[in-house]
């Protein structure tokens, strides 16, 4: 389980986090909405640690991990944008990340699954968007981890690739798995979300599932219900 309890954050005169209190139970899938600039990937880098917030407190099982390390072998992170190392091959970066993490491995299975097979001994220089995506996840899921965070996973994905992501996405729910997942596709959020957080100004306005979203906003499509809210927040 996470749980944050007042969680402030501030950018210079900037307040990106406000007092935000967030429990996110073991197991699940659980997506985090909002706009640019609304404090999610703040919120998500604090959860990993790259952001120290200026005050609050972050626990996980119980366990405060404010400026601690340990915690984070038991996380899996997709970032948005994977700024690899263009001299190494697909096969190089696979290796250094395995060896970093020390952990057992399943990266034939997915190296299979997404097709990656051809592109092994290609430099990362020189792969398309849609296969540096598809080698960012094989370094996500690659490890047994009870928690994962993916940011935009579907960017560049072509359509085999995107059910692929989703059946993974599936199986390790069904392993007891908590996911956080934040994305602009609506109807990714929709087929696979238990429960949506909308963060919207550093504060939550939103917990719950889709359908409770529908029915609080009086909206059958998701698009919708979501822009009754940031509407709604702004007028």
């Amino acid at each position: 389980m996470i749980k944050i309890k007042k969680l402030n954050k501030n950018f210079g005169k900037v307040e990106v986090l406000k007092e935000l209190d967030l429990t996110i139970i073991k197991g699940g899938i659980f997506t985090i909405l909002g706009p640019n600039g609304s404090g999610k990937t703040t919120l998500i880098k604090a959860i990993l640690g790259m952001v120290i917030p200026n005050s609050g407190d972050i626990e996980i099982d119980g366990k405060s991990i404010l400026k601690k390390y340990e915690y984070r072998n038991g996380i899996n992170y997709l970032p948005q944008i994977a700024n690899f190392p263009g001299n190494l091959t697909v096969n190089e970066l696979i290796e250094m990340i395995k060896t970093l993490r020390n952990k057992p491995t399943k990266e034939k299975e997915l190296i299979q699954l997404f097709r990656i097979s051809p592109f092994m001994d290609k430099k990362l220089m020189n792969l398309s968007g849609g296969t540096k995506q598809k080698v960012n996840l094989i370094l996500t899921f690659m490890f047994d981890s009870e928690i994962i965070i993916l940011d935009e996973p579907t960017s560049g994905l072509d359509p085999v690739s995107l059910i692929q992501l989703k059946k993974i996405i599936q199986e390790e729910k069904e392993k007891g798995k908590t996911i956080l997942i934040t994305t602009h596709i609506m109807s990714f959020v929709e087929e696979l979300s238990d429960e949506i957080v909308f963060i919207l100004d550093g504060k939550i306005y939103f917990k719950g599932s889709v359908q409770e979203l529908k029915i609080q906003t009086k909206e059958n499509n998701i698009e919708h219900a979501i822009a009754h809210l940031l509407l709604k927040e702004n007028v």
